[in-house]
C-alpha cells in the first residue's frame, strides 16, 4: 500500500509540473520574447515542446511495456527537470526554442504514465476516480499558471516559470523510488529504426500545421514517412506500435473517435479566454477561472465512470458522451456579445462532462481490450489520438478566428467548425459496435497492494 501512495504522490505531482508549464506560457512568451529577442522565433517556443511531447508519447508507452513503467517515467521526471533548468537559463530565443524541445521529450515521456499506472494499479471501478484526480490537476493548473506567470513576472524574473519545477520534479522522482513495481517488462529487442520512422513522420505533419509555407510538402513527407513506417513494423517480431492491436475494432474506432472529438473541440480553451477577455472584458485571472468549469464537469463524468462501465459497457457511454459533446458545440454557436462569465462557465462545465466520459471511458477501453504487455502503448497511443487531433483542431480554429471580418465573427466561423466536428463525433460513435470480449475485458481485476 504504501508503494501504491508513493507512486500516486509521485504521478500527482508529475501532472501538476507538466500541465502548469504547458499553460504558464501562454501569459508570459510576450515578456520572454522582448528581452531575449527573435520575435520571429516566438511560435516555435511552443511549437518544439508540442511536436517533442507529441511524438514521444506512444514510444514512450512502448519502452515501458518493454523495460517496465518505472524506469522510463523515472527518466522522463529527470529529462524534464533539465530541460527547465536550460530553459531558464536560455541566453538567447534559439537556445529557449531547442531547450523547450528537451523539456517536450521529458513531457512526452511522463504524460502516458498516469493513466499506464492507474491501469496496472486499480481495478475499473476505480480507475475513474484515479482519472477524476488527473483531471483535477489540470483545473487546477488553469488557475495556478496566470497566477504563478503574473507573480514571477512581477516580483521575480520569468525564468523562475521554469526554475519552479526543479523541486517539485525532484520530490516526483524521489516518491517514485519506493514503488514496487508489479508489471512484468516483456523481454525483447527495441525496434529503434520504427521508432525514428514513426517520429520524422508525425513531426513532418505535425509542422504542417504550424509552417505558413511549403505546407502540401511537408504533409506528403510526413505521410510518405508513415507509410514506409507502416509497412516497416508489418515485419517486426517486436514493432514499437504492433498493428496486431488495431485488429480489434473496437480499439480502433475508439481512438478515431477520440481524434475526432478532440479535432473538433478540445481547443474551446485556447480561445476561450480571448472571447473572455476581448468580448466580455474579464480579467486574464477570470477568464482563467471559467475554464475550471471544464474540470469540474470532467470530474463529474469520470469518478462514476468506472462503475458506469461495469453496468452499461463502453459503447453507450460513449455515445452518451459525444452527444454532451455535440450539445456543448452547439451552444458555443450561440456566443454572443452578451455572453459573460456564467454562460460561458455552464458550456465548459457541458464540455467537461463530455471529455471526462470520452476520456475516461476510452482510456479504460483501450487498456482492457489488449493484454499486460500492450497496455502502455495502447495507453499511449490513445493519447497521441487525441493530441493530435487537439495539434490540428487548434490549428484549423486558430486559421478560422483570423479569417473572419472581425473578433466575433472570428470566433463564430470557429465554433461552427467545432460543432460541424462535433457532430460527425456523434455519428461515429455509433459505429463502435460492442466486442464480443467486452464484458470479459470490463470484468472487475483483483485488487493489487
Amino acid at each position: 500500500m504504501k508503494s501504491r501512495t508513493t507512486v500516486m504522490i509521485s504521478i500527482v505531482l508529475a501532472m501538476l509540473v507538466a500541465s502548469i508549464d504547458a499553460t504558464i506560457m501562454n501569459t508570459t512568451m510576450p515578456i520572454i520574447a522582448k528581452e531575449l529577442g527573435r520575435f520571429d522565433l516566438y511560435a516555435w517556443s511552443f511549437a518544439s515542446y508540442m511536436i517533442t511531447s507529441t511524438i514521444l508519447s506512444p514510444v514512450a508507452g512502448r519502452l515501458s511495456d518493454l523495460f517496465g513503467r518505472k524506469k522510463v517515467f523515472g527518466s522522463g521526471i529527470l529529462l524534464f527537470l533539465m530541460g527547465s533548468l536550460l530553459c531558464g537559463m536560455s541566453a538567447n530565443m534559439i537556445q529557449l526554442v531547442i531547450f523547450r524541445a528537451v523539456q517536450g521529450i521529458g513531457a512526452g515521456f511522463m504524460m502516458p504514465f498516469p493513466a499506464i499506472i492507474a491501469g496496472d494499479l486499480f481495478s475499473v471501478e476505480k480507475r475513474g476516480k484515479i482519472q477524476a484526480l488527473f483531471t483535477a490537476m489540470w483545473g487546477l493548473s488553469a488557475v495556478l499558471a496566470p497566477l504563478l506567470g503574473s507573480f514571477f513576472v512581477e516580483f521575480m524574473t520569468w525564468r523562475w516559470i521554469f526554475f519552479v519545477n526543479l523541486p517539485v520534479c525532484l520530490i516526483a522522482f524521489v516518491t517514485l523510488l519506493p514503488y514496487k513495481e508489479n508489471y512484468q517488462p516483456k523481454n525483447a529487442k527495441v525496434d529503434y529504426i520504427g521508432a525514428i520512422l514513426f517520429a520524422v513522420g508525425v513531426t513532418f505533419l505535425l509542422l504542417d500545421t504550424i509552417v505558413k509555407e511549403n505546407r502540401i510538402l511537408y504533409l506528403l513527407i510526413g505521410l510518405v514517412f508513415l507509410f514506409v513506417f507502416y509497412f516497416y513494423e508489418k515485419k517486426q517480431t517486436s514493432p514499437i506500435v504492433p498493428l496486431s492491436m488495431f485488429k480489434n475494432k473496437m480499439i480502433s474506432r475508439i481512438n478515431i473517435n477520440a481524434f475526432i472529438g478532440t479535432t473538433a473541440l478540445f481547443g474551446t480553451a485556447s480561445f476561450i479566454p480571448l472571447f473572455l477577455q476581448n468580448i466580455a472584458g474579464l480579467s486574464l485571472f477570470m477568464s482563467g477561472v471559467a475554464l475550471l468549469g471544464t474540470a469540474v464537469g470532467w470530474m463529474a463524468a469520470a469518478v462514476p465512470a468506472g462503475k458506469w462501465i461495469l453496468k452499461y459497457g463502453y459503447r453507450i457511454l460513449l455515445i452518451i458522451g459525444n452527444a454532451l459533446l455535440f450539445g456543448s458545440g452547439a451552444l458555443l454557436t450561440q456566443l454572443d456579445p452578451s455572453h459573460g462569465f456564467w454562460f460561458v462557465f455552464l458550456v465548459m462545465i457541458v464540455q467537461g462532462l463530455a471529455f471526462g466520459l470520452l476520456t475516461t471511458v476510452g482510456m479504460i477501453g483501450v487498456q482492457q481490450l489488449v493484454g499486460a504487455h500492450e497496455r502502455g502503448i495502447s495507453t499511449s497511443f490513445f493519447m497521441f489520438c487525441r493530441n493530435m487531433g487537439t495539434a490540428i483542431g487548434v490549428t484549423v480554429m486558430g486559421a478560422l478566428l483570423t479569417s473572419g471580418s472581425d473578433f466575433m465573427h472570428g470566433i463564430h466561423h470557429l465554433f461552427l467548425f467545432g460543432f460541424i466536428g462535433s457532430i460527425l463525433a456523434l455519428l461515429t460513435s455509433f459505429f463502435i459496435q460492442k466486442d464480443p470480449s467486452e464484458q470479459k475485458s470490463i470484468t472487475p481485476r483483483p485488487k493489487v497492494s
